[in-house]
């Protein structure tokens, strides 16, 4: 732990540094002022989009180049060399500050994609992408999911065909957050369509502006479009550009969605707070059945920051958090239902119209778009099966 200080003096030190840089946020803001925004999924135009990402660009750059990015990165990355969770103590002090909020772009690309580079990847590879990733020159996006597969990833059809010095990419991702303002997608796709289906797959990092990348926003029922559907059309890849060898696409993939489930632990904590201050807050006394819903609900909050607690003790102890992970993602979807149930009970008929009324009508799209993360990074069903498999023994699925 030589050089490496301790979690106080850090955040200390954290705290001084963004003083210098942020705007201190209103400690805990006037109830019915601000803000009263508790949307799951973000609910922007493509100019929207492209404004945010820039705005937040700006924040990750200055975080990056004055020491307070990348922490658990090597110095050769910019990074300090941190232990992983001093990343979260970070974060617990910017929350006290007004910086741009992250849209689903930036862990996706500094968690999930660099990490993937960094085991994977060539030495040159490295030094092309690492760096800009995490100062976030370069965005990426994730084109795993496609219709005909649904949660089984191992079973996508998109194709990529050796062709010369490189492979020519043809199929059609779906669900993928980010593909408008990204300069990457990580592509998984079949290079061998004659072996069991996890034994033929190879990963590609292809460039969103290229010749034969169409991206077409998907509508959602909450009226927004955060989601996208991409097409790959005949979509020319350098062999540089594939990460990992020939047919290890699977082993590349798990090393994304292990990251992934190490980040979804605390969905859902924020609105969940906020539901239970809008129960304080109703303007009448709560019936018996709304006393007895917003104090599940308030000790479901407080299993789940317990839950991340256990995860972050494992990253200390330098463990990679498994069956944590897995638990945490499947109590956090099931903090959102409980959230969307406790609020449905309080507002009633409110949630219907919007009559301008501050806190009452916005949380359609919590309702609206809860659901959807018992599906996004990895379903509940695959949560379980991990568990089973891992935790319990339970003989695994057989492979096909």
């Amino acid at each position: 732990m030589n050089g490496i200080p301790q979690p106080s003096a850090f955040r200390a030190e954290a705290r001084q540094w963004l003083a210098t840089v942020a705007r201190p946020r209103a400690a805990g803001g006037e109830w019915g002022s601000g803000s009263d925004s508790v949307a799951v999924f973000e609910n922007r135009t493509e100019q929207e989009e492209q404004e945010h990402t820039a705005r937040t660009r700006e924040w990750e750059r200055t975080r990056y180049d004055q020491g307070w990015g990348a922490l658990a990165w090597q110095e050769a990355y910019g990074g300090r060399g941190l232990p992983a969770y001093y990343e979260q103590l970070y974060r617990a002090e910017e929350a006290a500050f007004e910086v741009p909020q992250r849209g689903e772009i930036f862990p996706v690309t500094q968690q999930l994609v660099a990490p993937a580079v960094d085991i994977w990847g060539t030495e040159e590879q490295k030094q092309r992408w690492l760096r800009p990733m995490l100062r976030t020159d370069e965005l990426a996006c994730q084109l795993f999911s496609e219709t005909e597969a649904g949660s089984d990833l191992a079973a996508v059809r998109t194709r990529a065909v050796r062709q010369g010095e490189g492979w020519v990419l043809q199929g059609h991702k779906v669900w993928t957050s980010g593909a408008r303002v990204a300069t990457w997608g990580v592509a998984v796709c079949r290079t061998d369509p004659e072996v069991r289906k996890h034994a033929g797959l190879t990963v590609f990092l292809v460039r969103m502006d290229a010749p034969g990348v169409t991206v077409r926003p998907i509508r959602q029922m909450t009226g927004g479009s955060s989601f996208n559907e991409v097409y790959l059309d005949g979509v020319a890849v350098p062999d540089t550009d594939r990460l990992g060898p020939v047919g290890e696409g699977w082993r590349v993939t798990l090393s994304v969605l292990a990251a992934e489930r190490l980040d979804s632990g605390s969905l859902g904590l924020d609105n969940a707070d906020r539901a239970l201050d809008l129960a304080r807050h109703l303007g009448r006394p709560l019936t018996g059945a709304e006393q007895q819903r917003a104090a599940d609900l308030a000790v479901r909050v407080l299993v789940q920051r317990l839950i991340g607690l256990r995860v972050t003790a494992a990253l200390v102890a330098g463990r990679e958090p498994g069956a944590e992970a897995s638990v945490g993602k499947l109590y956090a979807t099931a903090t959102m239902r409980h959230t969307s149930e406790l609020v449905s009970e309080l507002l009633g008929p409110r949630l219907a119209a919007d009559t301008g009324e501050w806190g009452t009508y916005a949380w359609t799209e919590h309702l609206l778009g809860a659901p959807g993360y018992s599906i996004a990074g990895g379903t509940d069903e695959i949560q379980r099966n991990i568990l089973a498999e891992r935790v319990l023994g339970l003989p695994k699925e057989p492979v096909r």
